[in-house]
């Protein structure tokens, strides 16, 4: 039978029935009313997971699969009948995918496990639920819904609990015919097996697990070398996997050691959780004359790494029960301490050498990457710093025109202070100003008195005793005057000085009438 894992399938559900539309004509019976029937709902489309499929054949070369639509309804309240769901049933751990937009949709993964892929259209009304006490006889009804339909993409990963690993032609195929019922083909070529084998595996006390053997992998199988690592998608439930080195390998550059490396690099680039997986090594085909000479080179450059080898023969069945044991361990306890042994002295010591170079390589490559990143920040400093300098030139304009409007109110300061003391220079002139009119005034009293004293010469003792009284008055008018004159220099105006002047003319003019008394008398 041809292994097919990957196939592209159209499913459709079907479409819900109409309801009719119908009304009871009987005889005898005047205006029956409505009777028509509901449509039957569209058939879903059901994915079941089938134990005893192991390929998805069947879907290969049948890619549409359309569910039964439902029936109309029919007069005299009879409805239509339901499409039965359509059921396609599919290997258990077969992966449903959306293949527009590659979503995953479901993992039937358990036996027995249903999924409905397309849901059927619901059925329509009939008229007669659409009848009423104010709408006796409705003339229309209600069509069906339309199923669901897909573009689906199934996948097959097989469920398995131990997977077989390594170079085409390593004996995996004779591994799982040795130790389980499964009669894969056997050949002394590369690419013998070229679809995936399940083996039933009876081990101790009623124990049992599923073991899987997928095509070789080589060099470059990452990139589409060989038959690719498409098979690989097989191994991924799996718990434990099991590499198998051919010891007695031949051809360019093949080694135990390198074939290993190689093996475990293909598993890193098409999955690391696959390639973190348990690992239990074993070194086939020690029944040829040059595999004892390999296998104590390749078991020490292991042991350096931690790494315990499992010698094997798959054509003799040597050592194959402890290999068994160790796999059944991990398996059901989940304990690896017999997958790895003591690392040697040496070895250890070479190990942490290495980790130091490491580090300071690491270190050095993280230091450059922080000067690169400091170098990166500067940049922008240096360009802020441009940027200032430009302002500061920008500025430079500015802060002169300030300097120069400072230096004018500086001058203009200036000029206010000189008009300042100016004003108060011709304060003390105005105050001389006033002085000398007072002193005017003075000198013009005393020459009117000394008139009227020589026009009134010829009177006698009364004259006398009036020019007598007189300058005893002009003595009493000088305090005044000098107290007038005070006030005016306080008062700092020619206006005070004025009116001293004017009481200082008024006293003399009083004295000729006092002198006409004195004549009376």
């Amino acid at each position: 039978m041809k292994f097919v894992d990957e196939v592209r399938i159209f499913v459709k559900a079907g479409d819900g029935g109409n309801g009719a539309v119908s009304f009871r004509r009987e005889k005898y019976i005047e205006r029956g009313g409505p009777n028509g029937g509901d449509g039957g709902n569209g058939g879903s489309v059901v994915f079941v997971a089938d134990p005893q499929l192991t390929t998805l054949l069947d879907y290969r070369y049948q890619q549409h699969h359309r569910a039964k639509n439902g029936e109309h309804g029919m007069g005299s309240d009879c409805n239509g009948r339901a499409a039965e769901d359509m059921v396609l049933k599919v290997p258990v751990g077969t992966l449903v995918k959306d293949a527009n937009t590659g979503e995953l949709l479901v993992d039937l993964s358990e036996t027995g496990q249903r999924w409905v892929a397309a849901k059927g259209g619901r059925g329509g009304l009939g008229n007669m639920n659409f009848a009423t006490s104010t709408r006796q006889t409705p003339r229309f009804a209600q069509d069906g819904t339309k199923g669901e339909e897909l573009t689906l993409r199934l996948e097959l990963k097989l469920l398995a609990d131990v997977g077989l690993l390594g170079f085409p032609n390593a004996g995996k195929s004779t591994f799982i015919s040795r130790v389980s019922r499964a009669r894969p083909k056997v050949a002394d070529y590369p690419f013998t097996t070229l679809v995936p084998n399940l083996g039933m595996v009876q081990y101790k006390d009623g124990l049992s697990f599923v073991m899987a053997d997928i095509p070789g992998i080589i060099e470059g199988a990452s990139e589409g070398v060989g038959l690719g690592h498409q098979f690989l998608r097989h191994v991924e439930r799996c718990k434990v996997l099991i590499h198998l080195i051919d010891m007695g390998a031949e051809g360019e550059g093949r080694s135990p050691l390198h074939d290993f490396n190689v093996l475990n690099a293909e598993l890193g680039k098409y999955s690391p959780e696959l390639a973190s997986k348990p690992q239990v090594v074993a070194a086939n085909k020690l029944d040829l004359p040059d595999a004892q000479a390999r296998l104590e080179g390749f078991t020490e450059a292991l042991r350096e790494r931690g790494i315990r080898v499992y010698p094997v023969s798959c054509a003799t069945g040597e050592g194959m029960q402890p290999l068994m044991d160790s796999v059944a361990e991990v398996l059901f306890t989940g304990r690896t301490e017999k997958l790895h042994v003591e690392i040697p002295a040496k070895a250890a010591r070479a190990g942490k050498a290495k980790a130091k170079v490491a580090e300071k390589k690491a270190s050095a490559s993280s230091a450059g990457a922080a000067t690169a990143k400091a170098a990166t920040k500067k940049a922008p400093a240096s360009l802020v710093g441009a940027a200032t300098v430009k302002a500061a030139a920008k500025k430079a304009p500015a802060r002169k025109a300030g300097a120069a409007a400072a230096t004018k109110k500086s001058a203009a300061t200036k000029k206010s202070a000189a008009a300042k003391k100016a004003v108060t220079k011709k304060a003390p002139a105005r105050k001389t100003g006033a002085a000398a009119k007072t002193s005017a005034a003075r000198k013009a009293g005393t020459a009117a008195a000394k008139k009227a004293s020589t026009r009134k010469s010829g009177t006698g003792t009364t004259k006398k005793v009036a020019t007598k009284k007189a300058p005893a008055r002009k003595s009493g008018t000088a305090p005044v005057k000098k107290s007038a004159a005070k006030k005016a220099s306080a008062r700092k105006s020619g206006s005070s000085g004025k009116a001293a002047a004017k009481k200082a003319s008024a006293a003399p003019k009083r004295a000729p009438a006092r002198k006409s008394g004195g004549r009376r008398s």
